[in-house]
């Protein structure tokens, strides 16, 4: 199921699709064809057999004659997915067949490990032909550290947060990025803040929150006006998700079995104290039920 992180990526090319042959261009040092327009195209690839393919995003690149030059699949990649070396390459061949044109699969792996595996060459048989991703990963993402630059490239500057946010660099990136979220509306804004601060590990995200709390004390502001707000849910989220994590632990380890609909209604529970509640229930609870209770 796609996550909040993915969906975020996919908008962030569907909104601004002129990014995808720039970053080709200046990161990839790909030789993008001459065009004068970027458009987003329907994602769905059915072909003349009962399969449905379903890309992130097509883009096309048409010239100033409106002709077709290049068609573009994207592809946000965050985890490994060995079934993506099958439907790539089928990506590639259904818009190629139907627009007639050159086509490249662009995938968009924030995670290094991912990045290399998504770089490698799908052999289609026989070593007799072959399909070569281009990716944007962190090893062609810059790091991101002057807001000056940042502001200029809010998008670019947001991938670089998610690439090197939790790298020796990070807390200066995410700076930079979070600084330049003010030029945007608040909603688009707060999605991408959402989007930094879900890729960030707690070590840099504690730094985070420490550094907004310092700037908060000195008056100084930094950082558009939400940040404060969503550092303290993520705050509070991250507490919940902890208690809940540790009631979890404490019955696996009394041996206290749960039905569905117990499981969910931990999962659900957003109220510290009843959380507090059921933890110290364990001690002497035979049954869920009188955990829970």
């Amino acid at each position: 199921m796609p996550t909040l992180e993915h969906n975020a990526l996919v908008e962030m090319f569907r909104e601004h699709p002129e990014l995808a042959p720039r970053l080709l261009a200046t990161l990839l040092h790909v030789e993008v064809p001459p065009h004068a327009a970027v458009a987003v195209v329907e994602s769905s690839l059915d072909q003349l057999i009962p399969v449905e393919f379903r890309a992130d995003l097509v883009l096309e690149l048409r010239d100033e004659s409106d002709a077709l030059v290049l068609a573009m699949v994207i592809e946000v990649q965050r985890d490994v997915d060995p079934d993506k070396k099958y439907s790539w390459p089928a990506y590639v061949a259904v818009v190629r067949a139907r627009k007639r044109v050159g086509t490249i699969v662009l995938v968009i792996a924030p995670d290094a490990g991912v990045a290399t595996w998504a770089a490698e060459n799908i052999d289609l048989g026989l070593g007799r032909g072959h399909v070569a991703p281009l990716v944007l990963g962190p090893a062609v993402v810059p790091e991101i550290t002057d807001p000056a630059d940042a502001e200029k490239e809010t998008e670019l500057a947001v991938l670089s947060a998610v690439a090197h946010g939790n790298g020796p660099s990070g807390l200066t990136v995410v700076q930079a990025a979070l600084a330049a979220l003010g030029r945007l509306d608040q909603e688009h804004a707060m999605v991408y803040f959402q989007l930094i601060w879900n890729g960030l590990r707690e070590p840099m995200r504690q730094a985070l929150e420490a550094l907004v709390m310092e700037r908060q004390i000195e008056g100084e502001a930094t950082f558009p006006p939400f940040v404060q707000k969503l550092v303290d849910r993520g705050k509070r989220e991250g507490r919940l998700e902890g208690k809940r994590d540790t009631l979890l632990r404490l019955l696996a380890r009394a041996g206290i079995g749960l039905t569905e609909d117990e499981s969910a209604r931990i999962l659900a529970c957003t109220d510290v104290a009843t959380l507090d509640r059921w933890i110290e229930n364990v001690l002497g609870a035979k049954t869920a039920t009188e955990v829970l209770s």
